[in-house]
């Protein structure tokens, strides 16, 4: 594992956000590519997206003729990509690295078993001359699909290496993509490709190309794009020498009158010297050569015990819980530094890493390759193949812990977390399960974490309320209100209904996942049923699009309104914020859509 995954920052970016308030950042573009302020799918018609006038957001109107790709006039060697995109129902699009590898775009919501060529494939390479059906090869599937429905904004982040060549222009390794994440979830993790995919500017590799667009198929939506480029050299270390002492706990003082345990000089840092695998300290010195000015990150990681990093003897890291990050600013020139690792800890190996990023620097590791990520436990990983039922803690966005949360899994790919104690559901995910490793590991905490794209429905409160009128205050919890969980019941197919009492009403609260995974559909139904109650649908930004649909937080998900017993849904401001909510009598059933 790289060491910048294992410490999970992130690099220092030499970054460029592309300006949408025309197309000037592109190459001729064509008649098919336009700016605009605001976009909107479709969910009963393919390759329909609707477009409001204005600036912020690149949209791709093909039509029948004449539709071309966009490709910026920049060209790229090794970069960053990441950007949020929509695509219409049925719609079919790709990001081009360096105009010759194919991310693919497609509205692949509701696919179970994704392919190369589904949402965030690496798309196939092609031969001709090869028998029909083999033409395609080394296509690379998603390892989930993480895929949204159409008409939401999905986010992706790309990070790609280009092919390397050596002095007569002879390819010596191949381009790389490094990791694309696809709504939070790793979809492609160090996938090498032997040369460009169908449909390449270019059969050949190159050291250089331009970043392109997919524009002659369907219409996408793009937005907040932003490029990294690494072009410069990474810092080089020299003269490197170490020095190794018997004890982990060593003043300044003690290291200058003890002799070292082993001592020499070193092509490169490792923990690998002498034959110390405990309570040692072990010092390197050196200088390492910079070329460009600038703020400069370094990462150390020295599992089972503390280190530090300084550089003409100012502190650039210092280690806690046997990692750490600094952040030092550098001229140009050699400058010498002292590197520590003091191994207090015996259930870990000696390990030392060391990585640097800096103005147009990929973080590079400068240590061998001995590194550890400082987590010896394998994860706890929990599969839906078959509908599943699991209680236990579950954290969300702003420090909030659910202490009474079902987590309730399909084979579908869709899951959600009803939280008990309010009667609502707070995240859905799309993908694996749950990763239980926090809650069965060791002693543990008691809480598990989803394995799949997340979507949370925001700050929990209770589901049903009972109000004076539609611009009364919704209550943070149900004191007072008389609620009274009463568990749940499974069906022949082990779906729960959740049960609870509110307001001296009995409620029945039942899910069912829609085909495909596509979201699920919410049957919420009361007896005895009480004067002026309202159920809470959601929070956030939200958009009326017709028909009972709408789309909340920036187009995140849809709720859908399927059946309200002629009930009409309110959308209120109340603070900084906007709620749905709509009165319920006996049944409301409606869809959360992502």
């Amino acid at each position: 594992m790289l060491l910048g995954c294992a410490l999970g920052f992130q690099n220092l970016m030499a970054q460029t956000q592309v300006p949408l308030t025309d197309l000037s950042f592109f190459d001729n573009p064509s008649p098919n590519w336009k700016t605009v302020s605001g976009v909107q799918a479709d969910l009963a018609q393919n390759e329909v997206l609707t477009a409001k006038d204005g600036t912020g957001i690149l949209v791709n109107l093909p039509g029948k003729k004449g539709a071309k790709d966009l490709l910026t006039k920049a060209t790229y060697g090794d970069m960053d990509l990441e950007l949020d995109y929509m695509m219409a129902k049925g719609s079919n699009s790709g990001i081009y690295l360096q105009g010759r590898y194919e991310i693919q775009l497609l509205d692949s919501w509701g696919t179970v078993n994704p392919k190369s060529g589904d949402n965030g494939g690496i798309y196939e390479r092609w031969d001709d001359s090869k028998p029909e059906g083999q033409q395609g090869y080394d296509g690379h599937a998603p390892r989930q699909n993480a895929s949204r429905a159409p008409g939401l904004w999905q986010h992706i982040k790309i990070s790609f290496q280009a092919a390397r060549f050596d002095a007569n222009g002879q390819k010596i390794s191949n381009a790389k993509v490094l990791y694309a994440w696809l709504n939070g979830v790793l979809i492609q993790d160090n996938v090498e490709m032997a040369g460009p995919t169908r449909g390449a500017i270019d059969a050949k590799d190159a050291a250089l190309g331009p970043l392109r667009l997919q524009g002659d198929h369907g219409p996408v939506a793009f937005r907040n794009i932003k490029i990294t480029t690494f072009d410069k050299p990474h810092p080089v270390l020299s003269n490197l020498k170490y020095k190794i002492y018997k004890g982990a706990e060593l003043s300044n003082d003690e290291l200058k009158k003890q002799k070292p345990d082993a001592e020499s000089g070193s092509t490169n840092l490792s923990s690998n010297q002498g034959k110390l695998t405990n309570d040692f300290t072990l010092i390197y010195t050196g200088n390492i050569e910079v070329k460009e000015a600038g703020e400069y990150v370094f990462k150390l990681s020295v599992p089972g015990g503390k280190g530090s990093f300084s550089i003409n003897g100012n502190s650039a890291v210092a280690t806690a819980d046997n990692r750490g990050e600094g952040k030092i600013q550098l001229q140009p020139g050699n400058h010498p530094f002292e590197l520590r690792y003091a191994k207090t800890a015996d259930w870990a190996r000696p390990a030392l890493g060391l990585t640097v990023s800096g103005p147009g620097i990929r973080e590079y590791l400068l240590s061998d390759a001995n590194v550890s990520n400082n987590d010896p436990v394998d994860p706890i990983l929990i599969n839906a193949t078959s509908n599943t039922v699991l209680r236990s803690f579950s954290d969300l966005p702003g420090g909030i812990r659910v202490t009474h949360g079902i987590n309730v899994g399909s084979p579908e790919l869709l899951h959600y977390t009803y939280d008990l104690d309010k009667g609502v559901i707070v995240q859905l995910w799309r993908g694996g399960f749950l990763d239980a490793t926090p809650m069965w590991h060791d002693r543990g905490d008691g809480s598990s974490r989803p394995a799949g794209s997340v979507q949370y429905l925001g700050k929990p409160v209770p589901a049903i309320e009972k109000l004076s009128d539609d611009k009364a205050v919704w209550a943070l919890d149900t004191a007072g209100t008389g609620f009274r969980p009463k568990g749940y019941v499974l069906n022949a197919d082990d779906v729960p209904a959740f049960k609870y009492v509110i307001y001296g009403s009995a409620v029945n609260d039942a899910s069912s996942v829609m085909p495909g995974g596509q979201g699920i559909h919410r049957e919420v139904s009361l007896q005895n049923a009480t004067d002026g109650l309202y159920y809470y649908l959601a929070s956030g930004s939200i958009e009326t699009l017709g028909d009972g649909l709408y789309a909340i937080d920036d187009k995140s998900y849809y709720i859908r309104v399927d059946d309200a017993g002629g009930a009409k849904a309110v959308i209120r401001q109340m603070g900084d914020k906007q709620e749905l909510i709509i009165p319920i009598k006996n049944k409301l059933t409606y869809s959360i859509i992502f």
